[in-house]
């Protein structure tokens, strides 16, 4: 029997694989990249506060404190932060973003985020507005070379892995915005790039559905924004279902998929968000704030106000609230939640 020698499986001491190494170089090219986005929003945004860009539907924020799982409210975008970190919890769900993954979301949500941010390390981000219209354009200019599944309905919420490509984009985003002139160019056509990587993702068909590519998505879509323009009003399932073109169970069921939660407690929802906001900034009492909202009990407001944000409205607006500074900074902004 001819004796064979074993391949030499070990490496002397001291040296990487070429794949090892292209590893560690691509980790440190995304470190060094993500250190450029951190060191352009510091200029950018020195302090704690958002601030809106040259650029319509885009602004950049800063955070510097943590703040323990409450109650916040989305508005359709994308969400990159370049340091810090935030938990959102939708019904029995959780979906982090921070410098490795960015937020999508194709639908207006009331959620509960917990924030993980210091003054030494703070939040750092930019949130880019998304409407169906400026979506729908670039799916035309794409001639429809995405295959999309027309009859799946998905979520209105979504994470995903941020890229290099998207994170080089971002960064001349932030580029551009250094500078007046730059920004107003070049800022829209950037922003346009950005929604484009993101339609290519994964999160991609929240975006596809929401240029009105899903029929039974936009109408969940088109309820969701009759209930936040008309939230006063006396709305109940069976008449959004019938809006919607649906039978109670397919309304309610899809409106689930999407929302990860009940019509009726989603309108909760939005209505004691709705009076926060009527009473931290434009001054309204509990018992107005109540009645503006839809409430024919100032009573039952306040109960549901307590066991929704964790305080009475009356604690919630009165001047120990953080002496009404960090309430109102985080409530003037859906880029703070």
């Amino acid at each position: 029997m001819t004796n064979r020698k074993k391949l030499q499986t070990s490496r002397p001491a001291g040296k990487i694989s070429d794949r090892e190494g292209r590893s560690v170089m691509s980790e440190k090219i995304s470190e060094t990249k993500r250190l450029k986005l951190v060191q352009l929003l510091e200029h950018l945004v020195p302090e704690e506060r958002v601030i809106p860009s040259v650029v319509e539907g885009v602004r950049l924020f800063r955070v510097d404190r943590s703040s323990p799982r409450a109650q916040k409210a989305y508005e359709p975008g994308i969400i990159i932060l370049a340091q810090g970190q935030k938990r959102v919890f939708l019904g029995d769900e959780i979906y982090t973003y921070n410098a490795l993954n960015y937020l999508v979301l194709s639908v207006p949500l009331p959620i509960e985020c917990e924030t993980t941010a210091s003054s030494e390390e703070p939040i750092l981000g930019i949130y880019i507005t998304v409407d169906p219209s400026s979506v729908g354009e670039i799916l035309l200019e794409m001639n429809d070379d995405l295959r999309y599944n027309e009859e799946s309905l998905p979520k209105g919420i979504y994470t995903s892995h941020l890229t290099d490509v998207l994170t080089d984009t971002t960064i001349r985003l932030l580029e551009a915005l250094s500078s007046p002139m730059d920004g107003r160019i070049l800022g829209p056509m950037i922003v346009k790039e950005i929604v484009y990587r993101v339609l290519c993702s994964e999160p991609g068909g929240a975006l596809h559905a929401m240029a009105y590519h899903n029929r039974r998505f936009f109408k969940i879509a088109r309820v969701l924004n009759r209930i936040h323009e008309s939230f006063n009003d006396l709305l109940d399932v069976k008449s959004l279902a019938t809006d919607a073109g649906m039978s109670v169970s397919t309304f309610h069921s899809s409106f689930k998929a999407v929302t990860n939660v009940s019509p009726i407690q989603y309108i909760k929802n939005v209505r004691l968000h709705k009076a926060r906001i009527l009473m931290t900034q434009d001054g309204l009492n509990v018992y107005n704030a109540a009645l503006r909202v839809g409430y024919e009990s100032p009573s039952q407001f306040s109960r549901e106000y307590k066991r929704f944000f964790g305080v009475t409205p009356g604690k919630d607006t009165g001047p120990e609230a953080n002496d009404g500074k960090y309430l109102n900074f985080e409530s003037q902004s859906i880029l703070s939640v």
